[in-house]
């Protein structure tokens, strides 16, 4: 201790025993006596509850100790020197005792979950990596992306071979970007003219045979014609329209010949293929 004593002054600071020729320890520059020490200073074993004296180590955790011997699982009885351990009301386990009596359990395997396996969880249930697989191909979804379906998951490439909707041209999955018409669903980009190939989505159009025209097209090679004009009559855009005897109007266009007076609910006369007012009929 880097000082000097008399041989009867080099004593216990306890109990003043003479330290000459026998053990002691060193306490705060202090030297005590074996049996002073344990008394004052030792730590009681948590398991046996016997001192650990300085012939032992003292394992200590969370301001408790134990002999090395001592320190092992609760349940198992297997040693803890050097291995993982977990306490759960206030007893220590080892891992696998600890996982198997306490750990959260996959809702796939019903095996717990150790230290370091990855968890996934969706809807209150959780799985192991391997465990969270899809549900039409069993294959592990793991960081990939999935759809619900119920209350089950399936990875993308089956939701849409199985369940995705397809368009009615071209039978690819829409993902997006979709067009419903007649309860058949399209690809904006499909969704066009039958004859010009015109795109059609938020453009005026018809049907003709359950196949959709653009309003010019439809004109062109389906409607009547206006006998004044010899526009087509297409009704789109809410379009009106006079018939007589196989003829048609628009009814912009319905007028008299002559005087280009409306005959829009008026009488009217046939001057040959003319339409005319009564007054100009007359003269």
């Amino acid at each position: 201790m880097e000082q000097n004593f008399h041989k009867e002054h080099l004593a216990c600071w306890n109990c003043d025993k003479q330290l000459v020729a026998c053990r002691y320890i060193l306490k705060e520059e202090h030297p005590y006596c074996i049996p002073c020490y344990q008394q004052l200073f030792a730590h009681n074993c948590e398991e046996c509850t016997k001192p650990i004296g300085p012939d032992y180590k003292d394992l200590s955790y969370k301001e408790r100790h134990w002999h090395e011997f001592c320190f092992k699982c609760c349940s198992c009885e297997q040693s803890l020197v050097d291995q993982p351990f977990a306490s759960k009301n206030e007893k220590i386990y080892c891992s696998n005792c600890h996982d198997n009596n306490f750990a959260a359990r996959c809702d796939g395997c019903s095996e717990p979950f150790r230290g370091g396996m990855k968890k996934f969880e969706y809807k209150g249930k959780q799985w192991h990596d391997e465990c969270f697989t899809c549900t039409e191909c069993s294959q592990p979804i793991g960081n990939k992306s999935f759809i619900p379906r119920d209350e089950r998951v399936v990875c993308v490439q089956c939701y849409e071979n199985n369940y995705a909707q397809r368009c009615s041209k071209c039978s690819d999955v829409i993902n997006k970007g979709g067009i419903s018409y007649k309860n058949t669903p399209w690809h904006r980009e499909c969704f066009t003219c039958t004859n010009c190939n015109k795109l059609l989505a938020g453009e005026k159009f018809t049907s003709k045979e359950e196949q959709p025209f653009c309003g010019d097209c439809y004109g062109e090679l389906f409607a009547k014609r206006c006998c004044r004009c010899t526009k087509p009559i297409t009704g789109i855009g809410g379009t009106k329209f006079i018939s007589f005897e196989d003829r048609h109007w628009h009814s912009d266009c319905f007028n008299c010949y002559k005087c280009e007076a409306s005959m829009v609910g008026r009488g009217f006369l046939m001057n040959g293929e003319d339409i005319v007012c009564p007054d100009c009929g007359r003269s």
